[in-house]
């Protein structure tokens, strides 16, 4: 079940904790993504805090806010770029989007297949998608008063698993969160240092939340004609395994 539209506003906006998990995770996706300048980023669930950097280079920026959760304006004090959708039908044409990042979008969804079918829809054949979810062996996925304490945990094979299920092919991960999930003023103070500490240890093993890129698994295309020339095979191999040759003719009669 996804979390209400404005207790994640009031999480990321208005808490310590909720600031402090957004510039880690920010962090992290800025070293993955440092450059949108000219592609259409688009965000599913609540991934909003993490777009902001992006506005004055990307060509263009969607969020896209299920209606399960409900959405609210975005961003403050600019013109709106944010949509209400359901999992399974987002308003975007296919193949639109360069990079798709969905954050409380995959883990708390009541329809995942319907999610990640859209995701791959609207995502462009050379395009990302940057998958955020709560870490099975993390903190952050066992306490409730976080977003991340909602819906599914993951551990890293098993959401590369869900993924390769649905289409996408895994292509690289880090991890964010290293700081426990408390409001105490000496962990949020240091919680800068725990994440530079954490990412030089782990990629995912005591991170809260684990963010997963990856890409859209194009089929093959099947080339037509070999298996119609084959049906008509050269009269140069008539007569082998026994067969006789046709013989030829000299005006219309036999050789």
């Amino acid at each position: 079940m996804h979390p209400d539209v404005l207790q994640l506003r009031n999480f990321y906006y208005r808490t310590g904790l909720g600031r402090m998990a957004q510039n880690a995770i920010r962090t992290q996706m800025l070293s993955l993504w440092p450059d949108m300048r000219g592609q259409t980023l688009a965000g599913f669930g609540f991934a909003v805090p993490l777009l902001r950097p992006y506005l004055a280079d990307a060509r263009r920026v969607i969020g896209l806010m299920p209606a399960q959760q409900g959405v609210m304006p975005w961003p403050s004090g600019m013109p709106n770029v944010s949509v209400l959708c359901t999992e399974g039908h987002w308003p975007l044409p296919t193949g639109l989007v360069d990079r798709l990042v969905v954050m409380h979008g995959l883990e708390t969804a009541e329809d995942q297949q319907a999610v990640l079918r859209e995701a791959g829809r609207v995502l462009a054949d050379s395009g990302r998608v940057l998958f955020i979810v709560p870490n099975r062996r993390g903190l952050w996925a066992r306490r409730d008063g976080t977003p991340f304490g909602h819906g599914r945990p993951y551990s890293l094979s098993q959401i590369e698993a869900l993924l390769q299920r649905n289409g996408f092919v895994p292509e690289t991960h880090v991890a964010a969160l290293f700081a426990p999930p408390s409001t105490r003023k000496f962990w949020l103070r240091t919680a800068e240092y725990w994440e530079r500490l954490g990412r030089g240890v782990s990629s995912y093993l005591a991170g809260g939340v684990l963010l997963l890129e990856a890409s859209k698994q194009i089929s093959r295309p099947v080339r037509p004609g070999l298996r119609e020339a084959v049906r008509q095979p050269l009269r140069a191999l008539e007569g082998i395994g026994g067969v006789p040759p046709k013989p030829e003719t000299a005006r219309g009669r036999p050789a």
